[in-house]
């Protein structure tokens, strides 16, 4: 728009007239000047021209003066004033100037036109000339607003119409003639945008038309933007799938929910940077009832320069059989169903290894794996990419019989996969498709196969450790035993008493180590009690901190309320211990060590970053060092037996397998997590032990070797003085040395002996004293018949019949073949002359 503040330019016109008149007033007063210099005389002609040059210096300096600030101008400013105007006249906009108080000053004749002004003096300010309009009214009433604040504003109105005439539509305007609330002009502008309006009207309507035909078309069409979410839905799609459009764009509605299965993976296949990718894929979608529909896609999806999917614009015709189906179109539709919907991933590639087209499960399986849905070979490890790239070329060459190919994916998450690849038998179509391979995922095979490798591995170790275990108690029983009668028979002043206490102190230690068996193979005999482990732990503290020495920093961290659990307070403690001394030897040069607790509560998170362990109430214990850490092949060997990474003679390797036993047998479990240099840590899972349900149970169903354990448990509090004794004892050993050594010490005591081998001859010796035996002694592994059986067959006779069981692994031998009312007392081996006499002396008087 090319309008001015006429206003402001009526006032510069009248001061460059009183300029004008100011020259000219100089001019006249200077003429009269010389004049009179004349008339004065010659001869002081010199001091007058003086004053009369610094007269016209001030003149001159007032002038520049008064040019520079705007005073005085010339007179071609007046015919550049006379072109603007002419401009602003002849503008197609209506123009109105007006003052601060709203008095009109200028308006151009399109201005007059527009609200039918016949003669300048009929000219109105907007606010008048709408006065009375209600549909114009608000519009106005907030330009005159936006005048009165010195803001600019624009409204669109339509007036007129009233009587069936046309409407029009005005654009109105406003803005200050200077700077804002200063300014005192304000500048209107008036514009007829009816025929803008009419052309927007018929875009809009063709628009609409589009978009009614696009929805009643016989296809279907729909767009996804790159997270899947349907951000248009066509009626036609809509009514197909039984959609509501209403969800459409708001997120309520993804490809999941119209794609059953791993179709979707097809429509968000990844491209190069910047592609466009247009593609020809038949696949089945869902109604929200959940029938499926055979459809074909046309689908095509720009990628940005950065590689991310832009909207996809897909074309959806329905294939499902209509009454002039052809037979070839319903084995087309019926094919493409079962290969995008088969278990298996399969895709067709040519020699390189290209992947010319693959099912749904295809693009899902590998599309972690880099270039994937180019090349075949990149979805696997490249150490493992030359056997599949081998039997690729033998399909090429039309060979059969091709050995399958198992390797590690390339997702980089311990993934695997086995590759059948089988040859195209058709010569001509081999140089675009050379092979077909079927991939199945294996990754959960693997490692069940490694787990039952592992559990095989440990359970056959552990036999043979029980085994030994309980060969070697046989041996340390009958070494203890002889080393007490040797220790009753000598004086402690002798000086062979020394040497005797020696093998004694000898055979504990040897003891001990079988115990550590035992505990690996999950043999060991358990005195489980309720725990608190805070407690447990405090006062295990002052033993770890001599056992990590000085240079090791120990924190005890204590969960707050914890739970109760289940456990042999002893064996929980030489698992803690363990794990101590592991860490210490891991932290030379010192360190710190953190013992944790806490309460994790099923659904936890934690408990489903650890494989194999049910979703329970647990009760967690971490130990964690800073130490030397633990490379990932010396971590997947540390719970196997005589597993050490330290030097001959200072370990056993049975530590951590002693641990792992212990937490196994108490029904935990325990994980670890290490790496070089930044420390290990163990977590032991322990099941909360809810005192509730077991106080729910009935007495009469408790097993029976729980009470025997907890008779054992109380040897140590009903020992008396005077061990001796009265009664018959039959004593039940395969081991002769040792029923030799058992039956002297208790004939030692009192009672009267009675020997047997096995437990046929137990219930021979039985009837050859009429069943007079107050107690039976019996081992659990005997040759021809077992304790258990043995104590099943002598109830039979007398049901008030007194058993002691001995054993070095009894709970798997009191699992099984126990009678329903079998009460028995039990005596773990190895054990001294002492523990005997008291076990049978304490039993007899049950």
């Amino acid at each position: 728009m090319a309008s001015t503040d006429l206003g402001e330019m009526k006032l510069q016109r009248s001061r460059r007239s009183g300029s004008i008149g100011l020259v000219l007033l100089i001019a006249v007063v200077l003429v009269g000047a010389a004049i009179g210099l004349l008339q004065v005389g010659r001869g002081n002609t010199s001091l007058y021209i003086l004053i009369l040059l610094a007269v016209l210096g001030m003149v001159g300096v007032f002038s520049l003066f008064a040019l520079a600030s705007g005073i005085l101008r010339f007179g071609g400013q007046d015919a550049d004033d006379t072109d603007i105007r002419g401009l602003v006249d002849g503008a197609f906009d209506g123009i109105l100037v007006t003052d601060q108080s709203g008095r009109v000053v200028y308006a151009n004749a399109a201005y007059m036109h527009l609200i039918g002004a016949p003669s300048q003096k009929d000219i109105r300010p907007i606010e008048r000339v709408f006065l009375g309009d209600p549909d114009v009214s608000e519009a106005v009433y907030r330009l005159v607003k936006a005048a009165r604040e010195g803001r600019r504003l624009q409204e669109e109105v339509r007036i007129g119409g009233a009587r069936g005439e046309p409407g029009r539509w005005l654009r109105l305007r406003v803005r200050p003639g200077g700077e804002g609330r200063k300014s005192r002009t304000t500048i209107w502008s008036v514009a007829d945008v009816t025929r803008d309006r009419e052309k927007q009207e018929n875009v809009f309507q063709e628009l609409q038309h589009a978009i009614d035909y696009l929805d009643h078309a016989p296809a279907g069409f729909f767009s996804a933007d790159g997270a899947g979410n349907i951000v248009y839905l066509n009626a036609t799609l809509a009514s197909w799938l039984d959609q509501d459009l209403a969800e459409v764009g708001s997120g309520g509605l993804r490809l999941a929910d119209i794609v059953p299965g791993e179709g979707a993976s097809l429509l968000s296949l990844p491209a190069a940077p910047g592609e466009v990718k247009t593609e020809v894929l038949d696949l089945d979608f869902k109604t929200r009832g959940g029938r499926s529909i055979p459809v074909r896609l046309f689908h095509k999806v720009a990628f940005g320069a950065d590689g991310t999917p832009g909207p996809s614009r897909t074309l959806v015709l329905n294939r499902a059989r209509g009454e002039n189906e052809d037979a070839q179109r319903a084995a087309e539709v019926r094919f493409m169903r079962f290969f995008n919907h088969t278990p298996m991933a399969i895709a067709t590639v040519d020699r390189s290894g290209r992947v010319v087209r693959s099912n749904a499960l295809f693009a899902r399986m590998f599309r972690d794996a880099p270039d994937a849905q180019r090349n075949i070979l990149s979805t696997v490890v490249e150490r493992e990419r030359a056997g599949l790239e081998q039997a690729i070329a033998k399909a090429g060459q039309g060979q059969g019989d091709i050995a399958p190919v198992e390797a590690a994916l390339a997702s980089g998450n311990e993934r695997f996969a086995t590759f059948f690849v089988t040859a195209i038998d058709d010569d001509a179509e081999r140089d675009q498709e050379s092979a077909i391979i079927y991939a199945l995922d294996v990754t959960e095979r693997r490692a069940l196969e490694n787990q039952i490798k592992q559990q095989q591995k440990m359970d056959t170790v552990g036999q043979l450790a029980g085994g030994i275990a309980h060969d070697f108690n046989n041996v340390l029983s009958a070494i203890m035993m002889a080393t007490d009668f040797l220790l009753g028979a000598h004086k402690p002043t002798d000086p062979s008493f020394a040497d005797i206490m020696q093998i004694k102190q000898n055979a504990n230690r040897a003891a001990s180590l079988v115990r550590q068996l035992l505990a690996f193979s999950r043999r060991q005999t358990l005195r489980p009690q309720v725990l608190d482990l805070g407690e447990s732990l405090s006062d295990l503290t002052i033993l770890l901190r001599r056992l990590i020495g000085e240079k090791v920093k120990l924190d005890v961290v204590h969960g707050r309320d914890l739970w109760p659990v289940k456990a042999d307070l002893s064996q929980f403690e030489q698992v803690i211990v363990n794990l101590a001394v592991n860490a210490r030897d891991a932290m030379p040069d010192g360190g710190s060590l953190t013992v944790r607790t806490s309460n994790v509560a099923a659904g936890d998170p934690r408990l489903a970053s650890h494989k194999g362990m049910p979703d329970a109430d647990y009760v967690l214990v971490e130990v964690a060092d800073s130490g030397t850490g633990m490379t990932p092949e010396v971590m997947a060997q540390i719970f196997e037996p005589f597993f050490s990474t330290k030097e001959v003679g200072k370990g056993t390797g049975l530590g951590l397998s002693t641990v792992y036993g212990i937490v196994k047998q108490t029904g935990g479990f325990i994980y670890v997590d290490s790496a070089l240099g930044k420390g290990t840590t163990f977590r032991i899972f322990l099941p909360r032990h809810v005192q509730e349900a077991e106080a729910e149970e009935p007495a009469a169903e408790k097993p029976a070797i729980a009470e025997a354990l907890a008779a054992a448990g109380k040897l140590a509090e009903a020992a008396q003085a005077d061990l001796t004794g009265r009664g018959t004892v039959l004593l039940v050993e395969d081991e002769e040395g040792l029923r030799a050594l058992n039956a002297r010490g208790l004939a030692s005591r009192g009672y009267t002996v009675l020997t047997a081998s096995n437990g046929v001859e137990a219930l021979e010796e039985l009837e050859k004293n009429e069943g007079k035996v107050d107690i039976v002694v019996s081992d659990v592994v005997m040759p021809e018949m077992d304790g258990p059986t043995l104590l099943k067959e002598m109830r039979k006779k007398n049901p008030d019949l007194k058993m002691i069981f001995v054993s070095g692994y009894a709970e798997d031998a009191f699992q099984k073949n126990l009678p329903p009312d079998g009460q028995f007392a039990f005596l773990p081996k190895p054990f001294t002359l002492k523990q005997l006499v008291e076990q049978v002396k304490t039993t007899l008087a049950q």
